[in-house]
């Protein structure tokens, strides 16, 4: 699956940020667009998402991996949802760990946010259109994380 992945050095411990992005349910405050988590129970959960038009659209996910402290990766369900018109298949990972030159106390951290899409039809053929797109998507969602805080 073709992958597109950021990362950034923020001004915190990695035990700090992990706190944040190793909850889903702290996805509106750093994620683009998420206006809130649910729960589904399990390793699942669902995002509502504010559109550019103003309406509300969910996505489910599920928690494929968790690597506690350090790594959490999430897929979309996208059978029998409108995202199957444009993805077969896309995954998140979200890595933490000790940026280069931090000390035993935990500062600063880096994060690298990753996203593999494989598309679906048509959709196939836009494929570098849609890696800006997530670039930008993942841009911002490390902008999140830096408001949240601070770049290192």
């Amino acid at each position: 699956m073709p992958t597109t992945r950021r990362s950034r050095v923020l001004a915190a411990s990695p035990g700090q940020v992990w706190a944040t992005v190793g909850d889903p349910t702290q996805l509106p405050r750093w994620w683009p667009k998420v206006v809130r988590v649910e729960r589904f129970g399990g390793d699942g959960f669902t995002e509502v998402l504010a559109t550019d038009r103003g309406r509300s659209v969910r996505a489910d996910f599920r928690i494929v991996e968790r690597e506690e402290g350090s790594l959490l990766r999430w897929a979309q369900d996208v059978e029998a949802t409108p995202f199957e018109r444009i993805l077969r298949a896309s995954e998140t990972t979200v890595r933490v760990e000790r940026a280069r030159g931090g000390d035993d106390g935990g500062a600063p951290a880096r994060v690298t946010v990753e996203q593999r899409q494989r598309l679906q039809g048509v959709a196939a053929l836009g494929g570098f259109l849609v890696r800006r797109a997530t670039r930008r998507i993942l841009d911002e969602a490390l902008d999140g994380l830096e408001t949240v805080f601070g770049r290192g």
